[in-house]
């Protein structure tokens, strides 16, 4: 026990549970945990420019890691501002813990107008958070503290917040600092282990769907060991893009709006293992699941396995135990599979040939970015006509290597996602695909970025237009156009200006040179790329289906 503010008991607490890193923008309710930050020299405070990126960066350092990411803002709209990435950390699964101030207790509910309030903040997160909480005593924080790291982590990780008030931060009482404690896991039901065993063993077209759990259960190894005990071939989610090292014989790519080649591979499956997945097959997936078609999941959230795709055997369990517990019960047996490699290879090669018919320019240019890049490159995927095809055309070859912003399609989160990536992985490289609108979002933090020595690359796809907005008007709404050009500035004087680098191409042609000269940097790069506005995947026919779904 010791005698500590409320300000210090939060910030030993995170000290304790393993926080290197914090992401904030300060003001006048949480001063006195800047203070305590300064007695802190373990954790390192990075100073953003606007609140949504602090939380953007702490999603992008947690699921690059595996550890929980910290965002520290005042109450009000420090909160609010921060509230998008938070939404974007849930929907991405993410263990992201918001820090925010509140007003003083004695105004708490009372409407009275103090600064920065809101009648009741909590509400505001609860529906984005997998658990939040207020403290109004200073003895209660470690608590709070632990509880939220337990709840980011433990089951199905997602993010958290907690509120200290204004004036328990410099109120000082003797408090139980307390140990950080591992996360607990769940093991899958035996019974449907064996059941789940046999019917994957009988399979003579079994398919693995893997989705963003696979990624924060890290399960990489033990996903290509079930695959091959299985000669099972591997789809991904974009969310799940890593789960398996997409050069390996059994990865055939990623389904993303009825593309890539689930199209070739699902109707023709007779069970299908889905991890970590909602299973969301979008109104563009000319094909369903046909009723003799068994369905397996595995997931950490129970609520998940009643959504979307009923499967006959559904197991609660954390993705690496049930991947585990599968392949001890399958015994290293040979199952019945009848998937050869030469139909597998056919499927990625029609796979690629479909792509590159329907999105010639975005996948040559994806093409070029992953030639210049190292294997463990970070890409961060942003809401943006190059990163839509990248999810189906980018390989990627190690886990935690690729991030999107999921179902929120939250337009703007890419740059500073990849800062918080960089800062969580300073020896890896880190790239941002990004549009004009999206990239105005956040150019500030470009500031950041070269204070703190963050050296991202961001390619910035300018056609002056909010492009699937645009192509949306163009083809729904009979050329009917309004509201979706832009004006923008010269992006690579832009980031000049800030003292980064700038690049700005006259051809996209030039990109793979620029690219190979921005990676060798030491600094922050931005290059400007040249586009026309083209059709996104999800207002794209999959090849040959246009007359079907058009």
């Amino acid at each position: 026990m010791a005698n500590l503010t409320g300000a210090q008991a939060l910030i030993q607490s995170l000290a304790r549970e393993g926080v290197e890193v914090v992401f904030g923008l300060p003001g006048v309710q949480i001063m006195e945990i800047y203070d305590a930050l300064f007695e802190q020299p373990g954790i390192r405070l990075i100073t953003v420019r606007h609140e949504q990126s602090a939380g953007y960066m702490a999603d992008g350092y947690a699921r690059t890691t595996g550890r929980v990411g910290v965002a520290l803002v005042v109450p009000g709209p420090g909160a609010l501002n921060a509230s998008a990435a938070i939404g974007t950390a849930y929907a991405s699964s993410s263990p992201v813990m918001l820090v925010s101030g509140q007003i003083d207790t004695n105004s708490l509910g009372q409407s009275k107008g103090a600064l920065h309030e809101i009648n009741d903040q909590l509400d505001v997160f609860r529906p984005i958070t997998k658990w939040n909480a207020r403290t109004t005593r200073p003895e209660e924080i470690p608590g709070m503290v632990h509880m939220g790291m337990q709840h980011a982590l433990d089951g199905r990780p997602r993010p958290v917040e907690i509120e200290v008030p204004f004036d328990i931060l410099p109120t000082s009482s003797d408090i139980d600092l307390l140990e950080r404690e591992g996360t607990v896991k769940q093991s899958p039901d035996p019974a449907k282990v064996r059941q789940a065993a046999e019917l994957l063993a009988r399979a003579e077209r079994p398919l693995i769907w893997a989705g963003g759990g696979c990624r924060e259960a890290d399960i990489s190894s033990e996903l290509a060991d079930l695959a091959e005990a299985l000669n099972a071939p591997v789809i991904t989610t974009p969310e799940g893009k890593g789960a398996i090292p997409e050069n390996h014989s059994l990865s055939v790519g990623t389904f993303y709006y009825g593309h890539g080649p689930a199209y070739h591979t699902l109707p023709q499956s007779d069970v299908i293992l889905a991890i970590g997945s909602r299973m969301n097959l979008n109104p563009r997936t000319p094909w369903s699941l046909r009723p003799d078609q068994t369905v397996i999941r595995i997931d950490a959230d129970p609520e998940e396995l009643g959504r979307n795709i009923e499967a006959q055997v559904g197991m609660v369990a954390d993705a690496r135990l049930g991947v585990i517990e599968l392949l001890a019960e399958l015994g290293g047996s040979p199952g019945a599979s009848q998937w050869n490699s030469s139909e597998l290879n056919d499927i990625r090669q029609k796979t690629t040939e479909d792509l590159r018919a329907l999105a010639p320019i975005q996948t040559e240019l994806v093409e070029t970015i992953r030639a210049e890049l190292d294997d463990d490159a970070i890409m961060v995927a942003g809401t943006t006509e190059v990163a839509y095809w990248g999810h189906l055309a980018f390989p990627v070859l190690k886990p935690r290597s690729y991030l999107t912003s999921s179902y929120f399609a939250t337009l703007g989160y890419a740059f500073p996602t990849a800062l918080g990536a960089k800062v969580g992985n300073p020896d890896r490289q880190v790239v941002a695909t990004i549009g004009d609108g999206g990239f105005m979002y956040a150019n500030s933090e470009l500031s950041t970025a070269v204070q703190e020595g963050i050296n991202v690359v961001t390619l910035v796809f300018n056609n002056g237009l909010l492009g699937a907005s645009r192509a949306d008007q163009m083809n729904r709404y009979h050329g009917r156009t309004i509201g979706t050009e832009l004006h923008n500035p010269d992006f690579a004087q832009l980031a000049q200006v800030y003292g980064a680098l700038g690049i700005r191409l006259e051809d996209r042609r030039e990109l793979g040179p620029a690219l190979r000269d921005a990676l060798k940097a030491d600094r922050p790069a931005v290059i400007e790329v040249p586009m026309p506005n083209l059709r996104p995947p999800f207002q794209t026919p999959p090849h040959g289906l246009e007359a079907v779904i058009g």
